[in-house]
């Protein structure tokens, strides 16, 4: 069971970081963007590391203090809950 919940926070990561991407692109493009609460949503849930990966490789929201700080801080309590939910035998 495990192995799959680490299989599908790898695909979700994935998929999220391909969604900063995108967002990038499309900004630098001025087209139509992905809208700030959906970039926040999808790292909220369980997609930070995606998130934070996206913000350093594609340069994408590092100066929006709800990104910059907000990011980090749910990376944070998410490899917390990873680290709790491993190591709590």
């Amino acid at each position: 069971m495990i192995k799959y919940l680490i299989i599908a926070l790898f695909l979700w990561n994935g998929i999220v970081f391909i969604m900063y991407g995108i967002d990038k692109k499309r900004a630098v493009k001025n087209r139509w963007r992905i809208p700030e609460r959906i970039l926040l949503w999808s790292a909220f849930l369980l997609g930070s590391a995606g998130a934070f990966a996206g913000m350093e490789v594609f340069h994408h929201k590092t100066k929006h203090n709800a990104f910059r700080f907000g990011i980090p801080a749910m990376l944070a309590l998410h490899l917390a809950l990873v680290a709790y939910l491993t190591f709590r035998h």
